[in-house]
């Protein structure tokens, strides 16, 4: 699948991962169940909410990005428990009916390096993980890229070395610090709180802009919600004034937004009715 758009003079292209299905409890964490359930739609008989693996090609310049990996297609992999990973793995078949294969893609972002943002950094070749975009460098948050060197116990299983350290065997990794333009009009912003270095992408162009939101929200509710947070944020508080910011700036500049985990394919706009903040989705209808 795949939904194409214009921003200013940037091309945007969403391609998914595939669906993946997560604890439903733990993405909305403390939020009680009586709450959310009603507004979430059908759960699987293991209680887990679908969510989309929505990643983004952006174009410009004859230079083509890719923000995001998704799970991968490295079958056998450590996941978190209970993870639904069936049908994830189709990052590369999506690119591939876009006519874009892993040579042509010239940098990669990752927001930060979990397992369903950064699995398909890699892929297995004869038996071992070897960069999937030969040709790319890939955007990693300094202070993210330490952590995953080190993760505690908790973080352990979403921080694979194998989606990563290839990487680095292969000299393809950049390590960002601060705010910083991967291309003109695409900027990696510090957006600390789902990990403490997370990351978000802004997309400028023509006085237009769009922000591929990462993990600020795994949920559009908890884009209207503001106080609604997940069980995966690591510093949860940080997350809640961070999403704040973020959702003031999208209202005040009526900003497209890519959210990752939304049903493909992720675009939406926030508006306000009253004093109420409402997720509108776009549909990839008209934007193929």
């Amino acid at each position: 699948m795949s939904a194409r758009l214009r921003l200013g003079q940037l091309e945007l292209l969403v391609v998914s991962d595939g669906p993946i299905r997560f604890d439903a409890g733990a993405t909305f964490g403390v939020t009680p169940r009586v709450l959310w359930e009603p507004l979430v739609g059908p759960l699987d008989e293991q209680h887990r909410l679908p969510l989309g693996l929505n990643c983004l090609v952006v174009r410009s310049g004859g230079r083509t990005v890719l923000i995001e990996t998704g799970v991968g297609s490295k079958r056998g992999s450590r996941s978190p428990a209970g993870a639904g990973l069936e049908e994830t793995g189709q990052l590369l078949e999506a690119l591939a009916r876009e006519g874009i294969g892993p040579r042509d893609v010239d940098a990669v972002i990752n927001t930060h390096l979990h397992f369903d943002h950064a699995g398909g950094n890699t892929r297995l070749e004869d038996g071992r993980p070897v960069p999937t975009f030969p040709r790319a460098r890939y955007f990693v948050p300094k202070g993210e890229w330490e952590e995953a060197q080190r993760p505690n116990e908790r973080t352990r299983a979403t921080y694979l070395p194998e989606n990563f350290e290839p990487l680095d065997d292969a000299g393809q990794v950049e390590l960002v610090e601060g705010t910083a333009e991967v291309l003109p009009g695409v900027r990696m912003v510090p957006a600390p709180g789902h990990t403490a270095h997370h990351y978000l992408v802004e997309l400028e162009s023509g006085g237009e802009l769009a922000i591929y939101l990462g993990e600020v929200a795994q949920h559009p509710l908890m884009l209207e919600r503001v106080a609604w947070l997940s069980a995966f944020d690591v510093l949860p508080l940080v997350n809640l004034e961070t999403k704040k910011k973020v959702i003031e700036k999208a209202l005040e500049r009526r900003a497209l937004l890519i959210a990752v985990h939304a049903p493909y394919p992720g675009l939406g706009r926030l508006v306000l009715e009253g004093d109420r903040r409402r997720w509108l989705p776009l549909s990839s209808q008209g934007h193929e």
